[in-house]
């Protein structure tokens, strides 16, 4: 039997528990559970109806499931046949994030490509293509990460002497451009359900075909969320979805941030598929919450910041006498996904915003697209680093009370600086006490981006780069390295615009020099 636990410590109990158990009166009273999952579109106002109205698909995900499942088993079937057992996702925000927590839940083997990095396709592009297949990942069908990752590895087959067209799986809505083309090529296309977002995409299409072909046992997963579904959509105060919002939303404006951990039986990484959906799902109009996913020994653990509540995922139930502090849920994994979502969807309710939109994400992409016209296939801007004494009194001066920092890495996140800078991100959050997060550039423009644009103004923001890796072009436009150096450049404008505090630095590749001067300083 698939269950659900939720429990609050005392810090959160006596911080809000009237207010939260006001919130829940109200979300029983009004019905939003119900109306939810009866595709109520009316839930978040009149000004959300019309988005409202076609992103509710996710709540009746089982149908849709059942009809995909026996297609991606035939596939994953037809390709171990031929050899094919490396699988590759090219997806941004939630289509990547998602299948992501569903290979390691499996402990199965599944490379993402998230990034405009060159080092992280050349390091993709490197791996056995005769064992490789491509799973391209793209709701709108026009995201230019998941087009230039698409032309990149179409090209590399060709010269492998291999046809493109019985190698990439196509995940994306129905008549899309992109939809359109593969079917006119003869690539192998599964249509998502176009009534659902991206980032809550997780049991739909974009969760279960590239992690489906790389071996996860989809039956067990949707099971496990459809034996929840009843419990969520009910009107009740014992709802976990109804308290986990009211709980998240009674601490707001002050306690703005969870602190996500992961307890050692779920260690999937979900804690970064829940930052982009709650980031990206209430941060606008100035308001927003936002989850920064931590490991185990991170500092904002041992001294919870004021603004932060500590928020722990765990698989199976909650234990006897937990928590001692902030707020547990408990339950295997298909639950989690669905329980986030339904949380997520009724804290917009709460709050008085649509979670559905995304005003924000767009203004770095049209800030990007003039960079990369700007830059005309010219190499990214040197190494520029301000001294390191200065870069710290920056940040000192530049975090806003109550508030927190932000880390963006245009980098390779698997290389050198990548691992200098999560010493980095703990040393900044100890001395600051502040809130810190580290995130990829462009992956999480799609996730936290919104929030750092349109949620509260508390944030200030390290932005760092790097040039000199050795590039990787791009079919018929510039090559990676331009076009990361133009998305972090349209990013800290857009920033800069809404009066964010940036610092920027941009390294040199593999350069970690001026990350190891900031770790000895601090």
């Amino acid at each position: 039997m698939v269950e659900i636990g939720i429990a609050f410590g005392d810090d959160v109990a006596q911080a809000n528990g009237e207010r939260a158990g006001e919130l829940v009166d109200a979300l029983v009273r009004d019905r939003a559970a119900s109306r939810l999952f009866a595709h109520d579109a009316g839930l978040w106002g009149a000004e959300a109806e019309a988005e409202a109205s076609i992103r509710l698909g996710w709540t009746d995900f089982a149908p849709a499931a059942e009809l995909l499942i026996p297609g991606i088993e035939s596939l994953r079937e037809e390709f171990a046949r031929d050899g094919v057992d490396r699988i590759v996702l090219c997806g941004m925000g939630g289509s990547s994030l998602a299948p992501a927590v569903l290979a390691r839940w499996a402990g199965v083997e599944l490379t993402m490509i998230d990034s405009t990095h060159p080092a992280v396709l050349a390091r993709a592009l490197s791996g056995d293509l005769a064992r490789t297949a491509v799973v391209v990942s793209s709701k709108s069908g026009s995201t230019i990460e998941t087009r230039s990752h698409l032309a990149t590895f179409e090209r590399a087959f060709r010269e492998a002497g291999i046809d493109p067209a019985s190698r990439v799986v196509i995940v994306t809505d129905p008549g899309s451009p992109l939809d359109e083309e593969s079917r006119a090529v003869g690539r192998r296309v599964f249509n998502a359900d176009p009534e659902v977002g991206g980032r809550f995409s997780a049991l739909t299409a974009f969760g279960l075909v590239p992690s489906g072909l790389a071996g996860v046992d989809l039956r067990r997963l949707v099971d496990e969320a459809e034996t929840v579904r009843a419990t969520l959509a009910r009107d009740d105060a014992a709802n976990p979805a109804v308290r986990l919002a009211a709980a998240i939303a009674a601490g707001l404006p002050q306690r703005f941030v969870l602190v996500v951990g992961e307890a050692a039986n779920a260690r999937w990484g979900l804690g970064s598929w829940i930052e982009q959906l709650v980031a990206e799902s209430t941060g606008k109009e100035g308001h927003g919450v936002l989850p920064i996913a931590l490991h185990p020994e991170a500092p904002e653990f041992r001294e919870v910041p004021p603004q932060a509540v500590v928020v722990n995922v765990a698989d199976g139930s909650v234990q006897p006498g937990s928590p001692d502090r902030g707020i547990v849920v408990a339950a295997p994994l298909g639950a989690q996904l669905l329980l986030w979502e339904t949380a997520t969807a009724l804290l917009g309710r709460l709050m008085g915003i649509d979670p559905f939109d995304q005003p924000d994400v767009e203004a770095a992409k049209v800030a990007a697209r003039a960079a990369l016209a700007e830059a005309d296939g010219s190499a990214p801007p040197a190494p520029t680093a301000p001294p390191t004494a200065e870069i710290l009194r920056r940040l000192r001066e530049s975090v806003p009370a109550g508030g927190y920092l932000a880390i963006q890495a245009y980098v390779d996140p698997q290389g050198e600086i990548a691992e200098a800078l999560s010493e980095l991100r703990d040393r900044l959050a100890s001395q600051l006490g502040v809130p810190t997060s580290l995130g990829f550039g462009p992956s999480y423009l799609h996730s936290v981006g919104q929030l750092h644009k349109g949620g509260p103004a508390l944030g200030a923001f390290l932005q760092i780069g790097d040039t000199g890796a050795p590039e990787v072009p791009i079919p018929g436009s510039e090559g990676f390295g331009v076009l990361i150096a133009a998305q972090a450049r349209g990013d800290r404008e857009v920033l800069a615009e809404r009066g964010r505090p940036v610092i920027a630095v941009t390294l040199a590749a593999d350069d970690r020099s001026v990350i190891d001067a900031l770790l000895a300083a601090l």
